[in-house]
């Protein structure tokens, strides 16, 4: 699995449209085939700072999804609001996804 963690800074006039901004990339980059998840986050501490954490089946998978067409419209979309270069962690893993945590389960109660 590659997984891949981006930290976005975006300029304050855009971070709340930031979502909306990216949602056709976000619903074309959920369709492709070997997407495992893709999931955005926001900063508690920075409004402006986004996470987005992503994760593709293998090589192939991620090659496809660099190469399309909707991640180009993507990134020059992003470009447009974007305050700083995004800070990325890009890595490949054992494993097909998620797994359950198995330190904390919920109470009863």
């Amino acid at each position: 699995m590659i997984f891949i963690a981006v930290k976005f800074t975006v300029r304050p006039e855009h971070s709340d449209s930031w979502i909306e901004r990216t949602a056709a990339f976000t619903a074309a980059t959920r369709a492709e085939p070997g997407n495992l998840f893709f999931e955005w986050s926001r900063s508690v501490d920075d409004p402006n700072q986004f996470v987005l954490l992503e994760a593709f089946a293998d090589g192939d998978a991620g090659a496809v999804h660099v190469g399309s067409d909707h991640f180009k419209a993507g990134l020059e979309t992003m470009a447009e609001a974007i305050a700083s270069v995004p800070e990325i962690v890009n890595t490949e893993i054992e494993g097909a996804g998620w797994s359950r945590m198995a330190e904390l389960s919920p109470k009863n109660g």
